[in-house]
């Protein structure tokens, strides 16, 4: 059971949809929320000049500065947080973006699941970098709500997104507590090859949720590789699904983090929640 969660709030994105979502799943779940925002100090800032105490001075104000704009956001979520009797700690930091992926990486890895907002690629911002980061890092699920998610959040409709790999079969079990209390469980097979067929089918998948006590529905598509995420989605709105469960693909390449194709295409276009797991 998702027991312990973090959430990263926005500062320089609209923060609604992870507010409602974060709260409205802590109130089903009676869990804690540990929130965390992120006021960002410009890089440059602490190269402004070379050394010594001045340089000090300027990266403690601008830090200063970072902090309280991380604090303006958390008092939006107090506010939601105290009228719906939840439990939470409320974390504010002001650090560089670097600095504040590998804290909030760290912190994720102490919780059963995180709470972030789809990156919006029209918009700018540090705060499009930190889900992924929190991806890569946590070792643990991380819970995408769309930027366009509205309301309260529920998963009594779930898509498993299954290909037999490992990333699938990460994902499928970090969502057992949400499974466990799901109406409907689809399992979305796209492009089954004979070989997966053989030894981590969709077929298989169904009869392993079966000993769990979990009824399944399978529904298998061909797509072509740029149309997967595409389909999926269709099928997601088709089937009025709250929820979505995928692998999150991706490695690191020179410090940089690389996202597979699919992944990419679903963080910029989701329409649905999407639970993912690296």
């Amino acid at each position: 059971m998702y027991k312990d969660i973090l959430v990263h709030i926005p500062t320089e994105r609209p923060m609604r949809p992870a507010i409602d979502g974060s709260i409205s799943l802590a109130a089903n779940l009676n869990a804690h929320l540990d929130v965390v925002a992120v006021g960002y100090v410009a890089t440059s800032t602490a190269y402004v000049m070379e050394g010594g105490a001045a340089v000090a001075a300027v990266f403690e104000l601008e830090r200063e500065r970072a902090v309280e704009r991380a604090e303006a956001a958390l008092a939006v979520f107090k506010s939601e947080a105290a009228n719906a009797g939840i439990s939470y700690t409320c974390h504010a930091l002001g650090a560089i973006p670097a600095d504040a992926a590998g804290s909030l990486g760290e912190m994720a890895r102490l919780h059963d699941l995180s709470i972030v907002l789809q990156p919006d690629p029209a918009q700018g911002s540090f705060d499009n970098d930190m889900p992924s980061e929190i991806l890569f890092q946590s070792g643990g699920p991380v819970l995408f709500l769309p930027y366009t998610f509205r309301g309260a959040f529920k998963a009594n409709r779930i898509g498993i997104c299954w290909d037999g790999s490992r990333l699938a079969a990460r994902a499928m079990r970090d969502a057992a507590p949400f499974l466990a209390r799901a109406a409907e469980i689809v399992i979305i097979s796209v492009n089954e090859t004979d070989a997966v067929a053989r030894e981590a089918s969709a077929s298989g998948l169904a009869r392993h949720l079966g000993r769990r006590g979990l009824s399944t529905r399978t529904v298998s598509l061909t797509a072509t590789r740029a149309d997967i995420q595409p389909t999926i989605l269709s099928l997601a709105a088709d089937e009025s699904l709250d929820l979505l469960v995928m692998g999150g693909y991706g490695h690191s390449r020179l410090q940089e983090r690389v996202l597979g194709g699919v992944t990419r295409a679903m963080l910029e276009a989701m329409t649905v929640p999407t639970l993912m797991s690296h």
